[in-house]
C-alpha cells in the first residue's frame, strides 16, 4: 500500500508548570501542549493551525483531505514537519499549480467555523454534500453504543492529567482503532482523517466518536470520510441537526454511560429488546 514519506515529529503533549491551590500551596501541574503549525501546500501557504502535536503529519494529511485541497493519499508525495520553523511542508506528485483557478477559488472563500481556536473551511461549505451517500446495510446496537462509551471512558488520554484538550476515536464497533486528542476537535478529526487514508481505512461501517459538540463541520468531516455513525458526549448544533438530516447519517448526542438522545438516522439504530417481566 502506497504511504507518502512521512516524518515522526510528535511534540511533548504535557508541560509541568507550578499553581498554587486554594489552599496557597504549590502544585507541579501537567498542561496540555499548544503549538503553531504553519502548512504549505508545495510551497504554498495554506494555513496556521494550533495544535497539541501529537501526530502532525496525520492532522496535516486529514486537514487536506477534508478540505478537498487534495484528491487522494496518493497524490502526496511528502509531508515534512520541522518544529524549528513550527512548519510543515507538503509536496505533491503533480504539483498544485499556485495559478490553477479551482484551488485560488476553494482558498479564497473561506468560512471560519465554531471549532474550538476556530477552525477554517475553504470552499462552499454546503458544496458536494448532496452527492454523499452512506451506507444503510450497517447498524449500531444500543450494546455496542454502551461498550464503546465505556471503552472510551476507560482509555488513558491526555484530558484526564492534563484538561484543555478535545479527544476523538474512529471504533469499529465498540473496539477503538484510534484515539487522538488535540486542543482543536476539528484537529483530532483531520487527525484521524490523516491515519484512515494513510492506513486505508474503509469507514463505511465506523463509528466516530468524539467529546466535543456536533457542528457542520464535524458532521460534514464525517460524511466525506464516509462515516455512518456519529456520536458525542456533547450537544449539537442546529446546523449541524440539518446537515446529519440532508445525509442520513446516524448522529447520537449526550452520549454519557446509560445515556444518549438519538437525533438523526434512526433506522440504523438497534434498541436493546427488554425482556418482558413474568409475574
Amino acid at each position: 500500500m502506497y504511504r507518502p514519506k512521512l516524518t515522526s515529529a510528535s511534540r511533548p503533549l504535557t508541560f509541568e508548570v507550578e499553581a498554587l491551590n486554594e489552599r496557597g500551596e504549590a502544585l507541579p501541574t501537567p498542561i496540555a501542549g499548544e503549538h503553531p503549525l504553519t502548512l504549505y501546500l508545495d510551497k504554498r501557504e495554506i494555513v496556521t493551525l494550533m495544535t497539541l502535536g501529537q501526530a502532525p503529519e496525520a492532522l496535516t494529511i486529514g486537514y487536506l483531505r477534508n478540505q478537498r485541497l487534495v484528491g487522494s493519499i496518493g497524490e502526496i508525495a511528502a509531508v515534512q514537519v520541522d518544529w524549528e520553523t513550527d512548519s510543515v511542508a507538503v509536496t505533491t506528485r503533480k504539483r498544485v499549480k499556485g495559478g490553477d483557478r479551482k484551488l485560488r477559488a476553494r482558498l479564497k472563500k473561506r468560512t471560519v467555523t465554531t471549532g474550538c481556536g476556530q477552525g477554517t473551511v475553504f470552499g462552499d461549505l454546503m458544496e458536494e454534500i448532496d452527492s454523499i451517500r452512506l451506507r444503510d446495510d450497517v447498524r449500531l446496537s444500543e450494546e455496542t453504543l454502551y461498550a464503546l462509551l465505556d471503552a472510551v471512558r476507560r482509555h488513558e488520554t491526555i484530558y484526564k492529567s492534563a484538561g484543555a484538550v478535545h479527544g476523538c476515536a474512529l471504533a469499529a464497533g465498540a473496539t477503538i482503532l484510534y484515539f487522538i486528542e488535540d486542543v482543536g476537535r476539528h484537529n483530532a478529526v483531520d487527525a484521524i482523517a490523516g491515519r484512515m487514508w494513510l492506513d486505508h481505512v474503509d469507514g463505511s461501517d465506523k463509528v466516530f466518536y468524539t467529546t466535543g459538540r456536533l457542528t457542520s463541520e464535524m458532521v460534514i468531516k464525517a460524511a466525506q470520510m464516509q462515516i455512518p455513525f456519529l456520536v458525542s458526549r456533547s450537544g449539537l448544533t442546529q446546523m449541524g441537526h440539518q446537515i446529519a438530516s440532508q445525509v442520513g447519517i446516524t448522529m447520537l448526542g449526550r452520549a454519557v454511560n446509560k445515556h444518549y438522545l438519538l437525533f438523526t438516522g434512526t433506522h440504523r439504530f438497534v434498541k436493546t429488546v427488554m425482556p418482558t417481566m413474568i409475574a
